[in-house]
């Protein structure tokens, strides 16, 4: 068996599903950062644990989840509310914690929705991330979308989990994306100060956390990042094939892309002591 960490605020509105994929696990801790609404009640129905800290970034929520949290099996499964594990993904894991497998740790693929279609491109796809790990191999950095860093040989899994980042609404998806959008441009000051692009990450034969890294540390340097990002994904990955729904999401992410542009250049004028 394996252990389920589940991170929450305010997530009533996906909690029930979520947990309703994991009906299989006896250990499921809900990492809540004090929600006013009924997340607390839900995960508390469905035999959760519940542990509640103060969010602060999530590289540092994260890392103090794996160092704090006493969980009953050795392996564990990191799931956002947001998201619905598909059976094949169960099976895989449940066949690895019975086992001795010499990873330590395992990347696996997601699947996008918006207005209930896959966004089966637009570069989204197949993006790892790792999310099922023994705890005491793993940590991460970055304020926000971090980066694991893994003591020991990474494994990959061929199963997915579906991800619903909209189904709180535009409203709230604009919300997340504008306090995401201030940490990316504290990262992206950070990087063109302390980094040097990756070449050899580009490589589309390396290791797909390295190549995204890399991919973003280039992109940190470009002019006109927004619409570069559009033209990326619409055309060049090919996004006009989820239609309408991938037209969306492309702006979406383009003027996403915006919001971190703007606020680099806020931090910039604020540094130099002028007004934004």
């Amino acid at each position: 068996m394996i252990s389920v960490l589940i991170l929450t605020l305010n997530e009533e509105d996906n909690l029930e599903a979520c947990l309703k994929a994991f009906e299989w696990c006896d250990d499921i801790v809900v990492l809540d950062s004090f929600s006013t609404d009924r997340t607390l009640e839900i995960a508390e129905s469905r035999g959760a644990r519940v542990v509640q800290r103060t969010f602060d970034d999530w590289a540092t929520h994260q890392n103090w989840a794996v160092e704090n949290i006493t969980f009953k099996h050795p392996w564990v499964y990191y799931s956002d509310a947001d998201e619905i594990v598909e059976d094949e993904l169960v099976d895989e894991l449940l066949k690895i914690s019975d086992g001795s497998d010499a990873p330590v740790a395992y990347w696996l693929r997601y699947k996008n929705f918006f207005c209930g279609r896959w966004i089966a491109h637009c570069g989204i796809y197949p993006v790892w991330v790792l999310r099922f790990f023994r705890p005491s191999f793993v940590s991460w950095r970055r304020l926000v979308n971090p980066t694991p860093v893994v003591s020991g040989p990474v494994g990959h899994l061929n199963g997915h989990f579906r991800h619903y980042s909209f189904n709180k609404g535009l409203n709230s998806w604009f919300e997340k994306h504008n306090k995401y959008s201030w940490h990316e441009a504290l990262e992206t000051v950070r990087a063109l100060r302390e980094e040097q692009i990756d070449w050899r990450g580009l490589l589309p034969a390396g290791d797909p956390s390295r190549r995204r890294r890399a991919l973003k540390a280039l992109s940190f340097r470009m002019p006109g990042r927004p619409v570069l990002r559009f033209l990326y994904m619409y055309v060049f990955r090919r996004g006009f094939l989820d239609g309408s729904e991938g037209f969306h999401y492309c702006v979406l992410l383009s003027f996403y892309e915006y919001m971190i542009v703007a606020k680099v250049r806020e931090i910039a004028r604020n540094e130099a002591g002028m007004r934004t």
